[in-house]
């Protein structure tokens, strides 16, 4: 399954197989294999001015509208496109933006989370979220390889035939420090990737509280973000009201992007383990700086979005 052709401007060749592994430290003690870490934030909360500067993160989406008021003209756009003749697929620069809004929204969010982060985007959705799932893999392997800081993914599939190399692209981007943030589906069915462990997956919490965050202690789905009933940027300079996974994930990933440009040296493990000690709900010894949060959920909402 997945591209029928490789993709153009990748970050070079893959190494074969057995290549660049360490099977064993044999022979070599700790001062052969410096280190040179980063402790984290402590609670997980940054530690002092934490805006994204520095931190790459790509949007692999719709596209993002150029010039948004409310999310700036991305770093740089591309587009996956499929011959349809040879079925060669590849990724190219594009100035056609965004196709649909969803891309836009999700790039609004991570903007406003992490204000002076840099914006990518990866077009793989056409006009009315439509899509196939070697052109979303082609997208997500070119992010990959390209070592993006964060790759915000507020797509899934339900095509088993994708997951097992999903699977091995996300295990991929984990051991490179690309940290993928992958939205749950909106309803209780089996997709992916936000499925495997080396991704960050969201789903949406009911609090009114826009800068809050949950940790799930039943996974798979490890976080809840803001995600109803939100207002984001949408296509011709607007914004709308709307509610699904989707758009709390883009908040997670600016959350990532806001601790990585304090902590540039932290590792994916750690980066999930500052989302989960600095989660709402996850209880530490009170503090005057962290009090306890109580809860402002509304009430039940309707999900009626789609990934």
């Amino acid at each position: 399954m997945g591209a029928t052709g490789e993709a153009t401007a990748t970050a070079g060749a893959r190494p074969a197989p057995g290549q660049g592994l360490t099977w064993s430290l044999r022979g070599r003690g700790p001062e052969d294999v410096p280190v040179l870490g980063d402790p984290g934030p402590p609670g997980g909360h940054p530690a002092g001015p934490a805006t994204g500067r520095g931190v790459r993160v790509c949007v692999v989406d719709s596209g993002v509208e150029r010039d948004h008021p409310l999310v700036g003209a991305p770093a740089a756009s591309w587009v996956v496109v499929k011959d349809a003749e040879s079925g060669e697929i590849t990724v190219e620069p594009t100035t056609t933006g965004d196709t649909c809004g969803h891309g836009t929204a999700c790039a609004g969010i991570i903007r406003r989370t992490a204000p002076e982060c840099e914006i990518h985007s990866v077009r793989v959705l056409g006009e009315r979220f439509s899509g196939t799932g070697d052109i979303l893999m082609a997208g997500l392997r070119w992010a990959v390889e390209q070592r993006f800081d964060v790759v915000n993914l507020s797509l899934s599939t339900t095509r088993s035939r994708f997951a097992q190399e999903l699977h091995s692209l996300a295990d991929s981007a984990y051991f490179a420090r690309t940290v993928i943030v992958a939205s749950a589906h909106n309803t209780p069915v089996e997709s992916f990737p936000w499925r495997f462990a080396s991704v960050i997956s969201v789903g949406s919490h009911q609090e009114d509280d826009p800068g809050l965050h949950l940790y799930n202690p039943e996974p798979p789905v490890e976080f809840f973000g803001p995600g109803q009933n939100v207002t984001v940027p949408w296509l011709g300079g607007r914004t709308i009201r709307t509610t699904g996974n989707s758009f709390a994930t883009p908040y997670v990933a600016g959350l990532c992007a806001r601790i990585l440009s304090a902590h540039p040296r932290m590792t994916a493990f750690q980066l999930k383990n500052a989302l989960y000690l600095s989660a709402a709900n996850v209880r530490h010894e009170p503090s005057a700086e962290h009090p306890p949060r109580p809860s402002t959920a509304a009430g039940d909402t309707r999900d009626d979005s789609e990934d």
